[in-house]
C-alpha cells in the first residue's frame, strides 16, 4: 500500500504497539493477539533480535492485515533493511534526516521521536508524517497539549507513559495516536506465550480508542 493509505489506517485505529521482547521466537504470534484485539498497527523494534526475520515472517504469515512497521530505526541503513524486510513504516527514538528522506524515497510513512518544541518542529518541517513525542511520560499530557497550543498542524504520536490509566487524557491532549509499549505488549505475558491476555489489552485500547472519538 502507499504511504498515505498506510498512514490513514494507523491514524484511524489510533494504536501503535511497540513490540520489544528478549527473544523474536513468538513475536509473529503476538502481532496476530495485537490484530485480533483490534490493534491493526505494531511496529518491530531493532532491539528485538533477528529483528528483520520477524517482519519479514510477520508480513508473510499478515499480508495486509496488520500495519507492520520497524521500531528504534537510527540510521539509514537500518531504515533500507526494514523497508525491503516489508516494513511499512519506520519509527525513531530520535531525529535523524537521512532516515526521513530515505523513507520519503520509498514513500514509506515515518515517525521520528522528538521531544523538545524545537525538535518536533524540525522533524516535522524535516518531512515527518507523525513525530513520535518520546519520553512522554516526562510532561504526561500537560505538556503535548502546552506544545499542540503553537504546533496544532504537526500530528503528535506520545510514547513511553501511555497506558490504560493515561490513554484517554493523552487523547484529549491532541494526540493523533498512541504509541503503546510493555503496557500492552506485556514482557511477562510474552516470556508465558500468553497471547489471549495480549488480545484483551489490545481491545482495551482500542475500545479506549473508539469511546473517546465517539464523544469528541
Amino acid at each position: 500500500m502507499s504511504r498515505e493509505k498506510n498512514l490513514r489506517r494507523i491514524l484511524e485505529g489510533g494504536i501503535v504497539a511497540v513490540v520489544r521482547a528478549e527473544s523474536g521466537e513468538s513475536l509473529v504470534k503476538v502481532v496476530e493477539a495485537l490484530a485480533d484485539g483490534g490493534v491493526t498497527a505494531a511496529e518491530i523494534t531493532f532491539t528485538v533480535p533477528d529483528a528483520l526475520d520477524v517482519i519479514r515472517d510477520a508480513r508473510r504469515a499478515l499480508g495486509d492485515a496488520v500495519v507492520l512497521g520497524a521500531g528504534t530505526v537510527l540510521d539509514p541503513e537500518t531504515a533500507r533493511a526494514a523497508i525491503l524486510a516489508g516494513a511499512e513504516y519506520l519509527v525513531s527514538p530520535t531525529v535523524n534526516l537521512e532516515v526521513i528522506r530515505l523513507a520519503r524515497r520509498y514513500d514509506k510513512a515515518v515517525m521520528p521521536g522528538a521531544f523538545t518544541p524545537t525538535e518536533i518542529l524540525a522533524a516535522w518541517e524535516a518531512g515527518a508524517d507523525v513525530v513520535k513525542v518520546f519520553p512522554a511520560e516526562i510532561g504526561g499530557p500537560p505538556f503535548l497539549k502546552a506544545v499542540r497550543g503553537p504546533l496544532p498542524q504537526v500530528r503528535l504520536m506520545p510514547t513511553g507513559g501511555v497506558d490504560l490509566a493515561t490513554a484517554d487524557a493523552f487523547l484529549k491532549a491532541g494526540a493523533c495516536c498512541l504509541g503503546v509499549g510493555g503496557s500492552l505488549v506485556e514482557p511477562k505475558a510474552v516470556a508465558a506465550g500468553d497471547f489471549a491476555r495480549i488480545r484483551d489489552l489490545a481491545s482495551k485500547y482500542a475500545a479506549i480508542v473508539k469511546a473517546f472519538r465517539a464523544t469528541a
